[in-house]
């Protein structure tokens, strides 16, 4: 196994809810494990910065990504996604979530608006500035 292979096994380990994992392939066999805790407080989403409005084409202004991390449209895999064109929101309501050093911040809309087109893509990285939605207010 690749330095790289193993560190992403980690990661997603450390990630996860589990106690111990055993893997082993071609003769190599790494287990990995840790104390379960009674106490540990779950992973929520937390708020992220407030996202910054750019003004896009005429009427509509277009939602940037507050920060650096990996764009999900729905709050898990099977769960439809938060919003979608068309979609009317009230200001503060959550658009997305941004995974940003393995804590889930939710990106709130700016104003009362409609969304008019999702432009980043599910689970891939955006960079701080990075438009994810047109929007246009109401």
């Amino acid at each position: 196994m690749e330095l790289q292979e193993l560190y992403g096994l980690m990661d997603r380990f450390a990630a996860s809810g589990l106690t111990s994992l055993e893997w082993e392939r071609q003769g190599e066999r790494i287990i990995l494990g840790r104390e379960r805790s009674e106490t540990a407080a779950p992973v929520l989403p937390s708020p992220a910065p407030a996202p910054e409005l750019v003004q896009d084409e005429p009427g509509d202004d277009l939602v940037t990504a507050p920060l650096v991390g990996v764009f999900y449209a729905a709050p898990a895999p099977e769960e439809p996604p938060y919003v979608t064109p068309g979609a009317q929101v009230k200001k503060g309501e959550t658009l997305c979530l941004i995974e940003a050093m393995k804590m889930m911040s939710e990106v709130p809309a700016p104003a009362d608006c409609v969304v008019v087109e999702v432009l980043a893509r599910n689970e891939e990285a955006v960079g701080v500035g990075a438009p994810l939605f047109r929007i246009r207010r109401v």
